[in-house]
């Protein structure tokens, strides 16, 4: 049996730091010095090897710990790298986020650079947006509130401004909230004038500014790279070109820099998140030195069989070069196969997961190493439901954080208060118990669930942490863990609470559990229906890879047929699936079987529906706008230019009795493809993107009536031809009066 190297007890010296290592791990550690591309691979022990790196560094003396700066996605992670450092007996690193790292600057060098203290961070966008929206007379649901903030993060972090977004989103083939993309950059635009009222900036604006900041003050460029020597950045893959552009200033001209990732796990690229800086960091970097962390110490050697089919395929048809794809070797024993499983409906899925899980708890299993993992959170209610029914506690990710629950604010505000009447007499262990008695912990957990279970687990959790905080420190004490316990606050680096996960698979990222349940794995969830054009499809592919990796020791695949009880059985088993059926074991390999002909015949279908061509020119259509209207930009259009008038002057009208700008009524796209597809009735209407139930209710009527006049008139010309015009005698140029 192949089981990671143990970590050394107490304070190590610079060669125990090594000997913990396996050879990989050791070569990245043992090189402190000048740039490094570390690709690791799932559960291969990445922050094992950076943070023993930084270690090594600091005890051998190639660093000071001041001047290391270590940079990751989540507070929780950065978290954690401290806590592993000052295990390690190096404390005084920097590690923190992004954000995290250039706020700090940006509140040092505010006064000095700007003039007056720094502006308050915008904690969320949503009413912003909303206020935008509003100015700009948009009916905006929360739903569509929600996507146009992460649209504005999108375009923000891809630097973008209201002048250029509009191009940029045309090439990503972007389409927020069915905004076209001339009104979405006027929202861009009045965001920023709310913003700028209010007197506050968002959490892009921390980066943008000290971006501009550190690009236009040498000397302040100057002090910061006087300050951090040395750089680590973990999760390099979901590096955007804003977040790469504030570390070369930070790194400067200089090469001590380290980067760690994996492009199979590149899963948050609608934030703006790419693998090309990782990919290319080599090229960057010619004297760099390149790792491969390919031991997998989490998973069994079935769970990595599985996955290595799935990233094997992805990698192959998303283009990423042979010597970035990490093929992982299993160190761990044998296991159970993993199995996927078919259910009648998703209720019966739920509930059969629920059964399954109480099984296993009921055998032993703790429910914190159990975890529920979908696609969208819209799933988790059913589950939430299924397992509470049950008796099986769950919790929420992304829930109610730990920290802010009633019950841990009022323990934790106890344990202040008795801090400074500790004497050292008792064990701290006990006396954290004694203290929190008093928020309602007590000796025995409760036998019923609900509520008082989930208090009591949130309670108990900090009493083993109390257990192990000490094990680390024995000296420490009630103030020392009251610190700990402010700065994992502060970090939201919560402690393990006992309870089924449920998660979505972006949710999942960064974690790990013995049992994983993922759930919903049929087409059209995984990957979703909205993926459309091979780069999206391949990122629903690592997202899958993400889930399978969560799991230690058992891995249970389900999906099911129809949405509701007594519903047409019309889905099919996830098309990423059909690669890695000769693994998934004989009931998961008759249900492939079994469904294998109809779910090929399915996915062509869909396939043919999904890639959409010109119906001028046959060329496929790879933008939302153009598949709306069904051809390319360089073909013609089939419509009648008068419809297309008419229709023009219709919405023109209503949107002025209605006070809306023109665009809010219909889109330019819109009512192009109403123009050429020319629908008889509400039912062909709705087929149309752009028009949904709403829209029908309010403007159908009218739109049908113009379409139905200009069917009836009796028209003696010629039939319209469309010919491929450009210049003063094109459409456009008729529109705009140049033509003649």
């Amino acid at each position: 049996m192949s089981v990671m190297p143990r970590q050394p007890i107490g304070k190590p010296t610079a060669d125990e730091v090594l000997d913990a290592l396996d050879p990989e791990q050791r070569q990245v550690a043992s090189s402190p010095s000048g740039p490094m591309c570390v690709l690791a691979g799932a559960g291969t022990g990445k922050t094992r090897a950076i943070t023993h790196r930084i270690a090594y560094g600091v005890l051998s003396g190639a660093y000071q710990p001041q001047r290391v700066l270590a940079v990751t996605f989540t507070a929780r992670a950065a978290g954690e790298m401290r806590t592993r450092l000052r295990e390690l007996g190096v404390p005084g690193v920097q590690t923190r986020t992004f954000h995290a790292a250039a706020l700090r600057q940006l509140h040092y060098f505010w006064p000095q650079a700007i003039g007056g203290a720094s502006p308050e961070v915008l904690p969320h966008k949503a009413s912003v947006v909303a206020e935008a929206g509003s100015r700009l007379r948009l009916q905006l649901d929360r739903a569509a509130v929600r996507d146009l903030a992460a649209e504005v993060e999108w375009a923000k972090v891809s630097m973008l401004t209201p002048e250029t977004y509009a191009a940029a989103a045309g090439r990503a083939g972007r389409d927020p909230a069915g905004l076209d993309a001339t009104a979405m950059a006027r929202l861009l635009q009045t965001y920023e004038e709310v913003k700028a009222e209010r007197g506050v900036i968002d959490f892009e604006d921390v980066l943008l500014l000290t971006v501009g900041i550190l690009g236009e003050r040498k000397d302040i460029a100057r002090a910061v790279r006087s300050q951090y020597r040395h750089f680590v950045v973990d999760e390099y893959q979901d590096v955007n070109a804003l977040q790469q552009r504030l570390l070369d200033l930070w790194v400067g001209e200089r090469d001590d820099i380290c980067v760690v990732g994996d492009a199979a796990q590149t899963i948050y690229s609608f934030t703006g998140a790419t693998p090309r800086h990782l990919l290319e960091f080599p090229l960057r970097y010619p004297q760099s030195e390149v790792v491969q962390l390919v031991r997998n110490y989490r998973s069994t050697p079935q769970i990595v069989a599985l996955a290595n089919i799935l990233v094997r395929v992805g990698h192959g048809q998303a283009g990423v070069p042979p010597t970035h794809v990490l093929q992982l070797r299993a160190q761990g024993p044998d296991g159970p196969s993993p199995s996927l499983t078919a259910y009648s409906d998703d209720p019966a899925e739920a509930t059969g997961v629920a059964a399954a899980i109480k099984a296993l708890v009921t055998g032993g299993t703790p429910a914190s190493q159990v975890a529920v993992l979908f696609r969208t959170n819209a799933q988790s209610e059913a589950y939430e439901s299924a397992l509470a029914d049950a008796e099986v506690a769950c919790l929420v990710r992304g829930g109610e954080r730990f920290f802010a629950r009633k019950e841990v604010r009022g323990a934790i505000l106890l344990l202040r208060g008795a801090a400074r009447a500790d004497g050292g007499s008792k064990p701290l262990g006990e006396l954290v118990r004694d203290v929190i008695a008093g928020a309602g912990w007590t000796h025995r957990a409760p036998t019923s669930g609900g509520a008082m279970r989930d208090r009591w687990e949130s309670l108990q959790a900090l009493a083993v942490l109390a257990d192990n905080f000490v094990a680390v420190q024995p000296s420490a004490r009630l103030t020392d863990l009251v610190a700990e316990l402010d700065e994992r606050a502060r970090a939201q680096h919560a402690p393990t609470v006992e309870g089924v996960t449920l998660a979505s698979l972006h949710a999942a990222k960064g974690l790990e559990w013995d049992c994983v349940f993922l759930v919903g794995c049929s087409d059209g969830l995984i990957p979703i229906s909205m993926a459309e054009g091979p780069e999206a499809i391949q990122e629903e592919r690592r997202l899958l890879y993400v889930g399978l990796t969560r799991a230690r020791r058992e891995l249970r695949l389900s999906w099911a047929g129809s949405r509701n009880p007594g519903g047409r059985a019309g889905r099919r088993p996830s098309r990423f699936l059909a690669e890695t059926a000769s693994i998934l074991g004989d009931g998961a390999r008759s249900t492939v079987r079994a469904n294998g002909t109809a779910a090929g015949k399915a996915l062509k279908r869909q396939k043919v529906a999904q890639q959409s061509t010109c119906r001028g020119c046959g060329k496929n259509l790879d933008t939302a706008a153009t598949r709306k209207v069904g051809r390319c930009q360089e073909c013609p259009p089939t419509y009648d230019e008068e419809t297309f008038e008419a229709l023009l002057a219709w919405r023109q009208a209503v949107a002025g009795e209605a006070k809306v700008p023109a665009y809010v009524v219909f889109t330019d796209a819109t009512l192009t493809a109403i123009a050429e597809r020319r629908p008889a009735g509400t039912a062909e209407l709705a087929r149309i993107s752009g028009v949904g139930a709403r829209k029908i209710e309010r403007y159908g009527e009218g739109v049908l009536a113009i379409l139905a006049k200009r069917d009836s008139r009796v028209i003696d010309e010629k039939p319209f031809v469309a010919t491929k015009l450009t210049g003063p005698g094109s459409i456009s140029g008729l529109k705009s009066g140049r033509g003649t």
